[in-house]
């Protein structure tokens, strides 16, 4: 007789090792699956925003990837004409160089830790969805043919994904114009660690960033028939803004074509496709990764409280919507990138002259490192339901006493990374503590402790409060007792038939 697993996760990269990694510290039980007989090395997938950083953290394993890479503190643009503006990001904003050898590595030490094993060389040849699993055909090493049967499928075997073609699900898209230049080596020139270099020049861009192990990454947009070489490279270092710097040692360079594309269904039955296997878009910007981790995130808390109960199935139609929602934001974000990173040399002078105005009034910092380090990503109203009734004086009164709205990432000062999974609601309210809303929210949390718990929001003395999400963003928010009624309608909505789905 067969074993059954709970959760089969196909494909062992970054997202799928860290579907492994979030579910087993859950306590689920998961089977991890990939074609390779080897783990994938190179530096591939390099920048770590905050939300993959918030990952990183609740798998227990940041600490050890701020030790290996390195953190950028600032973003400076150097312009045609000599002018050069610098973006302080601040530390909500700050990513992490990584390469994505690294970043595998240490989830596959984390994975060991917690009892997980990655079985290699089984490639999947076939999928089938029941009622109620999933069964996969894969074939091994050897050649011989098993099949594994399982609850629940994730899919995370990336841009070719095996899983997606074997469920039928299409993936359109179309190629991004320009393909891109990736140079890694040493470099000799005035720069330092912790910053990451834009060159605007009058012939195209390029963009520069230094890792603490003394190599440094150069990107570049070039065309069809570039030919890669090292004396290339310093061709377009000269040509495009960048003369000081010199490279004196090639230690990979690649050129590639990216395309933008995203899968026409998230899920089908039981299967789940996140990472690549769901999206794809333009390396500028590198919120690639970050968007296939924060795909984990939605998931793995919802999937381990259907397993164990506490919700209802119900929740995991949320994760397409929500995730599908955010792949387009990135997606629109990283067309906007690439367009400003390719202008012809007429265009590049009208968009250096709006960087300098966007630099002197303080938008570049205010708004657009937000923007790149992915915390202005929303949601729709998905899994919370519709907003309760007030219309606009409702949203005045939710901005007027500071609180984030619904779908919006909880706000920075509320979410410091947790190690560990708190797959708990937090319902956390302001003004004085024996006050009507504090008093109620009390009494909800006390009504299911092991979904809710109950907590004060810092700041001045004005009412209100938020649900906060396990994974980062709002559920709720308000100021008014009517309002926060809704948070039972929310928390019935998601748990109401847990028991009997169990």
């Amino acid at each position: 007789m067969r074993r059954r697993t709970p959760v089969l996760i196909v494909g062992a990269g970054p997202c799928g090792l860290a579907a492994a990694c979030a579910l087993r510290m859950r306590g689920v039980e998961v089977r991890l699956v990939d074609a390779g007989a080897d783990p994938a090395t190179g530096s591939r997938a390099l920048q770590l925003w905050p939300p993959a950083l918030d990952v990183l953290a609740e798998l227990g394993v940041l600490e050890e990837a701020e030790r290996r890479g390195t953190r950028v503190r600032e973003m400076i643009y150097h312009l045609a004409g000599g002018r050069g503006l610098r973006v302080r990001l601040g530390r909500p904003n700050e990513p992490l160089l990584l390469p994505q050898e690294q970043t595998n590595a240490l989830l596959e030490e984390r994975l060991g830790q917690l009892g997980g094993t990655v079985e290699r060389s089984v490639t999947v040849i076939g999928v089938a969805v029941t009622d109620d699993g999933v069964i996969v055909k894969a074939q091994d090493a050897d050649g011989e043919i098993q099949l594994i049967e399982a609850d629940w499928l994730i899919a995370a075997d990336g841009v070719r994904s095996t899983v997606r073609d074997a469920l039928g699900i299409d993936f359109p898209g179309s190629p991004v114009r320009s393909p891109f230049l990736i140079a890694e080596g040493n470099f000799d020139g005035d720069y330092a660690p912790g910053d990451v270099h834009y060159y605007f020049g009058r012939t195209g861009s390029l963009v520069f960033a230094p890792m603490n192990n003394g190599l440094a990454r150069a990107g570049f947009p070039v065309s069809d028939d570039f030919e890669p070489s090292a004396q290339a490279v310093q061709e377009l270092l000269d040509e495009r803004g960048a003369p000081g710097l010199r490279l004196t040692g090639l230690t990979a360079i690649s050129k590639f074509a990216s395309q933008e594309r995203i899968a026409v269904r998230f899920r089908q039955g039981r299967c789940f496709l996140v990472g690549d296997a769901a999206h794809t878009h333009a390396a500028v910007g590198g919120q690639g990764l970050n968007l296939g981790l924060q795909d984990i995130r939605n998931l793995a808390w919802k999937l381990a409280g259907v397993l164990d109960g506490r919700l209802s199935r119900c929740v995991l139609a949320s994760y397409e919507t929500e995730r599908r929602s955010a792949a387009e934001q990135i997606v629109h974000n990283t067309q906007q990138f690439v367009r400003m990173f390719t202008l012809p040399p007429w265009a590049a002078v009208a968009r250096n002259a709006v960087w300098r105005g966007l630099e002197s009034t303080g938008v570049l910092r205010r708004w657009f490192a937000p923007l790149i380090a992915g915390r202005r990503i929303h949601y729709p109203q998905s899994l919370y339901g519709a907003d309760p009734p007030g219309g606009v004086a409702r949203a005045l009164a939710v901005r007027a006493a500071r609180l984030a709205r619904p779908g919006e990432r909880t706000p920075h000062h509320l979410a410091g990374p947790a190690a560990g999974p708190r797959d708990v609601f937090q319902l956390c309210t302001s003004g004085a503590e024996d006050g009507e809303l504090a008093v109620r929210a009390s009494r909800i949390a006390a009504e299911r402790p092991d979904l809710v718990v109950h907590g004060r929001l810092p700041g001045g003395p004005a009412k209100g409060f938020m649900l906060l999400r396990p994974d980062g963003y709002v559920a709720a928010s308000g100021t008014t007792r009517r309002e926060l009624a809704h948070v039972h309608r929310l928390l019935d909505a998601i748990t109401a038939r847990a028991h009997q789905e169990a």
